[in-house]
């Protein structure tokens, strides 16, 4: 009987650290940020225990993206909101950093310009410290050039809209929580259909998800997408089909299947 006891706690032990270490990621695509989906977010990060690392890297105003963002993730609930060591990154600074990311239950990228974020990580030790965080469960989110850096590669903004052609559209080694997924944000107010068009021709192996601004997707297990926000968010499948795409539009509350490629 006893070992059955052993056996059973062990069993919850395990399923708790399981669920511990379940990756979850909110992408918005700019604009507003939906209230649902930062309510979600701050309750992933712990809720009334929270303390949520706000990382303007990406910003040239980073003091007022992040006063905006302590707001909104203030009025979602979350308990403490800590701005995180502005760059460029100094030997002090830098150590500041990891001890916040250490002690973060949740980590959030302001928008701005992703190239700045990535040019802070091109630090790979910082890269991959987030990367860890992240695969033990500390939830990430971004917005707009926060969340074009989750992808890797991610765009850079480089691209032609009038164009349907890949090459012409830049691209650089980004955080790459999801493999296999490449994330593009302001999509549908900005016409940027060609620029993910176009890529994903030529890396038919990638999922596209162009996130609209005010709308968000959230992310669970690296497969389980759920979109919340007014507008709508495309996923594209060049995959599916041979010398074509599979193509979904999805409002609040439908879901996506990344893993399997399909809607839920």
């Amino acid at each position: 009987m006893k070992k059955h006891l052993a056996a059973a706690f062990v069993a919850v032990l395990l399923l708790s650290a399981a669920a511990i270490a379940q990756q979850r990621l909110l992408v918005i695509g700019g604009g507003k940020r939906p209230a649902d989906a930062m309510k979600r977010f701050v309750d992933w990060s712990g809720g009334e225990r929270s303390n949520i690392l706000v990382i303007t890297w990406a910003s040239e105003v980073p003091e007022e993206n992040f006063e905006g963002l302590k707001r909104d993730l203030t009025a979602a609930g979350a308990a403490n909101v800590v701005h995180a060591a502005m760059r460029p990154l100094d030997a002090e600074k830098r150590a500041t950093f990891i001890t916040e990311l250490s002690k973060a239950t949740g980590v959030f990228f302001s928008g701005g310009d992703q190239n700045r974020i990535m040019g802070v990580l091109a630090d790979g030790e910082l890269l991959k410290m987030i990367r860890e965080r992240y695969n033990k469960g500390v939830p990430v989110g971004g917005t707009s050039a926060g969340a074009a850096a989750m992808s890797d590669p991610m765009m850079t903004g480089d691209a032609d809209l009038k164009l349907l052609d890949g090459k012409q559209v830049g691209t650089r080694p980004g955080i790459g929580f999801i493999p296999k997924v490449m994330f593009d944000q302001h999509f549908l107010v900005r016409q940027r259909h060609n620029r993910l068009f176009g890529w994903l021709m030529l890396n038919r192996d990638f999922l596209g998800v162009g996130i609209d601004e005010d709308t968000a997707v959230l992310i669970e297990d690296n497969r389980k997408m759920t979109v919340a926000g007014p507008t709508q968010v495309m996923v594209v499948d060049s995959k599916k089909i041979k010398g074509g795409m599979a193509v979904y539009f999805l409002k609040a509350g439908e879901k996506f299947d990344l893993a399997k490629r399909k809607l839920n």
